[in-house]
């Protein structure tokens, strides 16, 4: 079966407004429109970093106890757990695999080719 959602624990957890940590939640594989329509928000026009908040918001399907993951959610992770999500993401989404092999058309060698991640959104970089 294709699988299209991922649990996770942060390794830090998420302090709501009541005080209480969140710790577990569901992220789902990512579409093209979650890579493409936060290029259109002001605050990502603004800031380009603020990217990776839009996008989590909206791959980000549950977090333990929150209503609605938004992105001032997104934005009250500690930096440990905002890493952790985009090491998620990457993983799921392979967007890490940046080599292929392939074979000249003519000589039929093979070489390893070096390709960017997906779409090559400045959102998903990888950060080790």
């Amino acid at each position: 079966m294709f699988r299209t959602e991922y649990e996770f624990t942060l390794p830090m957890g998420y302090i709501d407004a009541d005080g209480a940590l969140r710790r577990t939640g569901t992220m789902r594989l990512a579409t093209a429109a979650d890579e493409i329509l936060p290029l259109r928000d002001p605050r990502v026009q603004k800031n380009p970093a603020y990217l990776v908040v839009i996008l989590m918001s909206r791959v980000v399907t549950a977090l333990d106890g929150v209503d609605t993951v938004t992105p001032q959610v997104i934005e009250g992770l500690f930096a440990a757990d905002l890493a952790h999500l985009q090491d998620l993401y990457n993983e799921v989404n392979r967007v890490d695999d940046r080599s292929r092999s392939v074979s000249c058309p003519n000589c039929r060698q093979s070489f390893e080719l070096e390709v960017d991640g997906l779409g090559g959104s400045v959102a998903t970089p990888s950060i080790s």
